[in-house]
């Protein structure tokens, strides 16, 4: 954003910022001029596996009965997690679903915090491709453990078939399969990708507005110090939307699985 900055306050780019500026080009030495198969975006991802492996990893390679402060942090987002999120959504049951939804919310929420660190500045979730990918992951998941649960057979006709009287199940079946096997990916990846996107869009505008302002006219000058207070209010309303979206993300996910374990199935 700030590397942006300098090259609009020296007259080299276009403002206002387009979508464009989501697609980065190839961070690697090497391949073709225009290849976007190993980006900025790809190396965040990495990066935050890689971070969580350590860290979990790190936390309990020695398990303490009074645990250290590494230990102690894990444990308490693992807690968090499966006490308010697994057990809260799904019951006791929800419990085996502990590791799988930790996982989620530590990686939603890792990635979507690159939005507000320096030299990263972008959520790998703002790019539709990455939260797509996540939402298939639960969609897949839930399906799977609704079938697995109830039979093929009962559980998509629990699915489909709603109780209602004969004459309206023509209207009713579509409706219930367009709402549960595309309406739930469709929102659960829409949702956090445009989050994170129009985030990133607005503390752009206004990082960069400044500067415009700055360069432009000098009766302008003193407005781009407002658009540059108003970036770090933004920044500071960024850090709850992350943490937010990253737990709507794996509340919905829970409460999908709960739905293709109720008895109604």
């Amino acid at each position: 954003m700030f590397g942006q900055a300098n090259v609009l306050a020296q007259g080299e780019a276009a403002f206002p910022p387009s979508v464009e500026d989501f697609y980065l080009p190839s961070i690697l030495p090497w391949g073709a001029e225009n290849s976007y198969w190993f980006t900025k975006i790809t190396a965040m991802v990495w990066i935050a596996v890689g971070v969580l492996i350590i860290f979990f990893l790190a936390s309990y390679r020695n398990p303490q009965l009074v645990p250290t402060k590494k230990q102690w942090f894990a444990e308490s987002i693992y807690g968090f997690v499966r006490n308010n999120i697994a057990v809260d959504m799904i019951g006791h049951a929800g419990v085996r679903f502990a590791p799988y939804f930790t996982t989620l919310f530590c990686f939603v929420l890792l990635t979507n915090l690159f939005a507000i660190l320096p030299f990263f500045q972008v959520s790998p979730n703002s790019h539709i491709a990455f939260p797509a990918f996540l939402a298939v992951i639960s969609y897949v998941l839930f399906n799977y453990i609704g079938i697995r649960h109830h039979g093929f057979v009962k559980y998509f006709k629990a699915a489909l078939i709603p109780p209602a009287p004969w004459y309206i199940l023509p209207l009713l079946i579509p409706i219930e399969a367009f709402s549960t096997f595309i309406i739930r990916p469709f929102s659960l990846a829409v949702r956090l990708f445009a989050n994170m996107f129009a985030g990133h869009m607005l503390l752009l505008v206004f990082t960069l507005g400044g500067f415009a302002m700055l360069s432009a006219n000098s009766l302008l000058a003193p407005v781009s110090v407002l658009s540059w207070v108003m970036t770090v209010a933004l920044t500071l309303l960024e850090a709850l939307v992350i943490v937010l979206q990253a737990y709507v993300f794996t509340v919905l996910s829970a409460s999908y699985i709960q739905g293709a374990l109720a008895e109604e199935h």
